[in-house]
């Protein structure tokens, strides 16, 4: 997966077609993904580790279809639920609106949709603020909403970039106990996230990405183990010692 990015801010499509024309927008080629090649077999529990910057939430965009790799292919099986912060919501309609608007992209019906209200509702605990705003919502609240909508309906796969990281504990422990018996029932789970102790939590599997490129691929707990001791180098010993 490959960006063209100008190395230089331009604010307006003025300012960058004149610089065009002189010929100094200068265009630097960014490789998110570098010849990543992978394979998640149904009913696997699999998550994505590895610092910021690493590509962890481009691949699994790229999965889910809403980038198109530059070169390659995907394939998947079944339907997709992504669930990502701070997407697929529209600030300026209430959560209620934000319910219906998510139901229409997902192909659903409004009757349908209000027959799963309350109880995507009950889940999210926003009885009291459904029709306020989304932009009001603290980032926790919108992240109940997200995973209640997106996990009303058992998905085949679910997509979960980061999540599990905002919010309050019981409500994580929530979302856990939820994708635990979905898992138990054959649901297919990839967690993007920096936080070992949730992979090690929920994933068999785990991914260690570094620039790109995949460093790793195997049990969670050797993966992670790795990944924990590269990033966290052992500090140098004490002169007095």
């Amino acid at each position: 997966m490959r960006y063209r990015l100008s190395r230089e801010r331009v604010h307006t499509f003025k300012e960058y077609f004149i610089r065009w024309v002189r010929r100094r927008v200068v265009i630097d080629e960014l490789e998110a993904l570098s010849y990543v090649t992978l394979e998640i077999r149904h009913g696997e529990s699999v998550g994505i580790i590895g610092r910021n910057g690493a590509g962890k939430t481009t691949l699994m965009k790229v999965i889910s279809r809403v980038l198109r790799p530059t070169s390659g292919t995907v394939e998947t099986h079944g339907s997709i639920a992504p669930l990502e912060l701070g997407t697929g919501f529209d600030p300026e309609l209430t959560g209620r609106e934000n319910v219906f608007l998510n139901g229409a992209i997902m192909g659903r019906s409004r009757r349908e949709m209000l027959r799963r209200l309350p109880d995507i509702v009950q889940f999210a605990e926003l009885e009291q603020f459904i029709d306020a705003p989304l932009r009001t919502y603290s980032t926790g609240m919108g992240a109940r909403l997200g995973f209640a909508l997106a996990t009303d309906v058992r998905p085949d796969i679910l997509l979960v970039d980061e999540v599990l990281q905002v919010g309050d504990l019981e409500f994580q422990q929530k979302c856990v106990a939820r994708m635990e018996e979905f898992m138990s029932r054959g649901m297919t789970l990839v967690l993007v996230s920096h936080s070992p102790k949730s992979v090690l939590e929920l994933c068999q599997r785990a991914v260690w990405m570094h620039e790109g490129r995949i460093v790793a691929d195997g049990p969670a707990a050797d993966v992670v183990a790795a990944f924990v001791e590269h990033a966290v180098p052992e500090q140098p010993r004490s002169a007095a010692l």
